[in-house]
C-alpha cells in the first residue's frame, strides 16, 4: 500500500534514529515529542536524512519504550535486517505540522519556543535555542553580550515563576530569574 505524501511544506520532527537495534531491522530513537503514541501507535510517518534531504514515507509496525536508555526502539515495514536500520542512523523522523495534539493551557511544542527572544526587565538578553529535560524542563538561552559580541549559554528552568510570560504570537518570552542565574 503506497502512503499518500500531504501536502504540506511544514514537518514535525518527533524523533531522530540513534542506531539499530538487534538483527531483524530495529532502530533506536531518540524521542523529541512528549507523546509516547507517536511511537508505539502503527502507521504513516516520514524520514529525512541527509543522504536524503526530500522526507519519505515509511510505516510504523511496532514500537516500544526503553526506560533505562529514555529512547524507544521502533520497527518499519520497510526496515527488515541490520544493515538497512544501520543506514537509518541521525535519519530524523517526521509527521506533517497539521498532525499536532492539542495542547493544554500553559503547554507548548518545542518547535514554537526554539528562536523565541527572550527578555528580562524589557531589555533583550538572548534567544531559544534549545530545550533539555533534567527532571524539570530547562530553557537553553543563548545570551546576547552586545559589549563583545559574544554567545554563550544558560539554563533556565521553565516554570511560570521564572518565565511568566510565553507569547508566541509576538515571538518572545519574558524571565524573572533568581539573582545569579544571568551573568
Amino acid at each position: 500500500m503506497v502512503t499518500p505524501f500531504p501536502e504540506t511544506s511544514e514537518w514535525l520532527c518527533i524523533g531522530q534514529i540513534v542506531g539499530a537495534h538487534g538483527l531483524r531491522g530495529e532502530v533506536k530513537v531518540k524521542p523529541f515529542s512528549d507523546f509516547p503514541e507517536r511511537f508505539t501507535v502503527a502507521g504513516s510517518r516520514w524520514l529525512r536524512s541527509p543522504r536524503q534531504p526530500q522526507p519519505y514515507a515509511v510505516t510504523l509496525v511496532r514500537g516500544r519504550f526503553l526506560p533505562r536508555a529514555e529512547q524507544f526502539v521502533v520497527t518499519f515495514a520497510e526496515v527488515s535486517d541490520r544493515t538497512a536500520a544501520e543506514a537509518l542512523k541521525g535519519a530524523e523522523i517526521l509527521v506533517p505540522a497539521s498532525d499536532r495534539p492539542p495542547l493544554a493551557a500553559n503547554e507548548y511544542h518545542l518547535m514554537d519556543l526554539i528562536g523565541l527572544a527572550v527578555y528580562h526587565h524589557g531589555e533583550r538578553v538572548g534567544e531559544v535555542v534549545g530545550l533539555v529535560n533534567a527532571g524539570n524542563d530547562l530553557l537553553e538561552v543563548q545570551l546576547l553580550d552586545p559589549a563583545q559580541e559574544a554567545r554563550r549559554s544558560v539554563y533556565i528552568p521553565f516554570v511560570p515563576a521564572i518565565v511568566p510570560v510565553v507569547d508566541l504570537a509576538a515571538r518572545r518570552i519574558e524571565i524573572d530569574p533568581p539573582l545569579g542565574l544571568l551573568p
